[in-house]
């Protein structure tokens, strides 16, 4: 057994990790997309403006793929290798296999190409080789196609692996992987974990990650593994209190936020504070955009999977309320309503909340409304998720506050809005969810492998872990 990593090793984007059985069979967990500065230096350490695209591996030995979510930095790179020639099963979970096909659609019209041939070709072979599993159910796979004649029909059993999906809390349909391996010791089978993207606990809509009750190897993100986030309550009434202030003034406010879990979560708590908001009150009032086509299907698939919703969402629903489907709720479909929507609200004077993507403002319409409003200081911008280093969201996150610029679009833009962060609603789970989730496996693993991290998180998350778990191997691998 070995794994190699073919990306999110140095950084956060690029999820990609192959996991070989033996010299000729592997699985592959996620194959996502460079962003920001990783693309960059993926492309200058290699040569090549295409390399954050490119597939080089050797895609013959690829048994599976398995899927951890959809986000565009664990899927990105599927098309591309589709188009290298895998040609076998991708395994997702039931409500990922509803969202796949879509964010693969917007991200080759949005990167790659508008010839519909093309995207319905690709597409249809994502979904001929789309297998939706259930949550908890263990499916196995037959990697074992070495014509060897000293291995009996018995041990041919054996190396059957198999492969299980449970809910990280991430994002709708998200799930950490455990995998069996079989080994020359049928009682014995080696159990690795791969974590994917880990959710925050009480966040809102889905619940926290439960730990596995054995890993021998696991493979652990740490986006977070130096920081921890806001309680649910402080981030809560610090949201509330961002926005109240900031629509004081009659001014518009931004939150750049991914179209799949972000978007959601946010509609949700702010639909508690116009339910709870007495009457007269300014939440009366606000208007609630959605800019986002991808953002309104995501969450028609959230209403559409209910029954993942945690419990006190549930008891929401029980209540007669729809907390992603409200009245002051508005959602853009075409373009052009979207370019007359930022035209209506530069000149209008009263209130209004706009969610659109991308969450880390390197494309997509929010920057648009970036491009209108960062100049216009009765505007706020709240960032309320991860901001990876050299994405316009960063450089917004770190200027801003000192009346800097960014780069949008080929045009330098000044920066006279309000610039806020609230870190506790990141999807992500902080340093003590990532200890928690490990402390809670009862059977401890032996060797740790921490992926998905800027080099500062991962070192801090390091070494609480050899605190935690001090008989542990614990590794940082590189690519």
């Amino acid at each position: 057994m070995r794994i190699l990593h073919h990306g999110a090793v140095n950084g956060v984007t690029g999820s990609c990790h192959q996991l070989y059985m033996n010299d000729y069979n592997s699985v592959l967990i996620d194959c996502g997309l460079f962003q920001g500065s990783e693309a960059a230096a993926n492309n200058k350490n290699n040569g090549n403006n295409q390399h954050q695209l490119s597939i080089d591996f050797n895609v013959r030995t690829i048994k599976a793929l398995i899927i951890t979510h959809c986000h565009i930095d664990h899927v990105g790179r599927i098309p591309y290798l589709l188009a290298a020639g895998y040609t076998g099963p991708i395994y997702a979970t039931q409500a990922t296999a509803e969202l796949l096909p879509l964010v693969i659609e917007d991200a080759l019209k949005v990167g790659v190409t508008r010839d519909h041939k093309l995207i319905q070709t690709c597409l249809s072979l994502l979904n001929n080789q789309l297998i939706p599993v259930p949550y908890h159910q263990w499916r196995t796979i037959d990697v074992l196609q070495i014509p060897q004649e000293d291995i009996s029909e018995s041990e041919i059993c054996y190396q059957r692996q198999k492969i299980r999906f449970c809910p990280a809390g991430h994002i709708l349909g998200s799930a950490y992987v455990e995998i069996e391996l079989a080994t020359d010791k049928p009682i014995h089978r080696h159990r690795l974990v791969f974590s994917g993207d880990l959710g925050a606990s009480y966040s809102p809509l889905l619940s926290a990650p439960r730990a596995p009750y054995r890993a021998d190897t696991l493979i652990i993100e740490s986006t977070y593994g130096d920081k921890r986030h806001e309680h649910r309550n402080q981030r809560r009434q610090k949201l509330q209190a961002v926005i109240e202030h900031a629509v004081s003034d009659n001014g518009v406010v931004l939150i750049p936020a991914f179209s799949i879990g972000r978007t959601q979560e946010l509609l949700y708590e702010i639909e508690q504070f116009i339910h709870t908001a007495p009457e007269g009150s300014l939440w009366k009032n606000i208007e609630i955009i959605v800019d986002s086509p991808m953002a309104a299907n995501f969450t028609t698939k959230y209403r559409d999977f209910k029954e993942l919703w945690d419990q006190e969402a549930q008891g929401i629903l029980k209540q007669g309320r729809h907390p992603l489907n409200f009245e002051q709720l508005h959602t853009i479909d075409s373009h052009q309503d979207h370019l007359s929507v930022v035209k209506y609200l530069a000149k209008r004077n009263k209130p209004a909340i706009v969610i659109a993507a991308s969450g880390m403002c390197s494309g997509g319409r929010i920057v648009n409304y970036l491009t209108e409003f960062l100049p216009d200081s009765k505007a706020d911008v709240i960032f309320v998720g991860y901001q990876a280093k050299g994405t316009p969201g960063r450089d917004i996150q770190k200027h801003g506050p000192k009346g800097g610029y960014v780069e949008l679009n080929g045009k330098r833009i000044s920066i006279n809005a309000g610039i806020h962060t609230i870190s506790g609603y990141s999807a992500h789970a902080d340093q003590q969810d990532l200890l928690n989730f490990v402390k809670n496996i009862k059977h401890q693993p032996s060797e740790i492998r921490i992926v998905h991290g800027d080099e500062g998180a991962k070192a801090a998350f390091a070494e609480k872990l050899g605190e935690l778990v001090p008989d542990a191997r614990i590794l940082r691998p590189s690519e």
